[in-house]
């Protein structure tokens, strides 16, 4: 009985032993590209990514949208954000001589570690110069070195670590709706764009630009292919509008109803912040007395008879941190 007692002690020893020499040989070894998975803030599981995968990707057309291409990877290098950074830039700027587009782009590659691409800029005739280069933007399908990319508009400010987008689930495009435009004609907004790069597609949109009219631009295009087929990013939190603070009616924004409207809230669910308050022009176009005519007034809660600023506060932060870093990044002042 003692003996087997013992061989059946034995037994599950060399069980356990064998067990734990599998399972450890089933763990991943290292961690590729400095990281592991994480979604939604918090490691899911333990699995090492290769990051060189993926992109975040910034297109230029002049000096202003340059310095805003650094400013935003300037964001994402702060905010620990692990694929590469690619920066498609005109190919007439130097990156040798002294010019103030030379400084920014050895400091994009030097200090936030940017990929420089040089590119051709894509220029269309249109009733808007605004938006007569934005075409430039959709090469970014054509960039296959990547398994998938992440464009975000320059005019913008990163508030929150945005990596768990690239593991949603596999579509050739995902983009958020137009919220502020309403629900019923499902447009898309192009201001965060993310794609699986990919030949057939580049043709596709290529071909697509070829035959747009003369006030069609990036965003139309898009929706014009893909309205009916994209993945639908939520809004909350890719996408909010600094114009949201302005107004009064916050129901786009806030969708289901579940929540009344809190600026405070919203504003630290917010990820990605677009500078959007037309007729006001964008941030580094607008001069201090500008932004000043156009903040928020406080308002008066009807219920308590308190004057409340929280969006005033809010908005007039946003365009004064914008202003700061353009300094702090670019040596620009607005």
């Amino acid at each position: 009985m003692v003996q087997y007692r013992r061989f059946y002690l034995i037994a599950i020893f060399v069980f356990l032993a064998m067990l734990f020499l599998l399972t450890k040989s089933l763990l991943p070894g290292r961690r590729l590209m400095g990281g592991f998975r994480k979604m939604g803030g918090h490691s899911d599981r333990q699995d090492p990514i290769d990051w060189s995968r993926f992109a975040y990707v910034q297109y230029v057309t002049n000096l202003p949208y340059l310095c805003n291409s650094v400013m935003l990877f300037e964001a994402l290098h702060r905010l620990g954000c692990m694929p590469d950074r690619l920066m498609m830039y005109p190919d007439h700027f130097s990156l040798e001589d002294n010019s103030t587009e030379a400084i920014l782009l050895r400091k994009a590659r030097d200090e936030y570690k940017v990929i420089l691409k040089p590119i051709e800029v894509q220029r269309r005739g249109g009733n808007d110069p605004t938006w007569a280069e934005s075409y430039t933007k959709l090469l970014a399908f054509n960039q296959t070195d990547y398994q998938r990319i992440l464009h975000l508009d320059s005019d913008s400010t990163v508030l929150q670590n945005l990596d768990e987008l690239f593991f949603i689930e596999p579509a050739f495009v995902a983009m958020p709706r137009a919220y502020w435009l309403g629900f019923q004609d499902r447009i898309l907004s192009s201001q965060l764009l993310l794609l699986q790069p990919n030949k057939h597609e580049f043709d596709r949109v290529m071909k697509a630009t070829s035959g747009a009219g003369g006030d069609d631009y990036d965003m139309d295009l898009l929706n014009n292919l893909y309205k009916d087929n994209a993945l639908v990013l939520p809004h909350r939190p890719y996408d909010l509008l600094t114009g949201e603070f302005r107004g009064e009616e916050h129901s786009k924004y806030i969708g289901d109803g579940s929540k009344s409207w809190d600026p405070d809230y919203f504003y630290k669910e917010c990820k990605f912040l677009h500078f959007s308050d037309w007729p006001l022009p964008k941030p580094w176009i607008a001069t201090k007395h500008a932004v000043d005519e156009a903040k928020p007034p406080c308002r008066t809660d009807p219920k308590t008879n308190q004057t409340l600023c929280r969006e005033q506060e809010i908005w007039v932060d946003a365009y004064a941190d914008y202003r700061r870093r353009r300094k702090e990044v670019c040596d620009m002042i607005v």
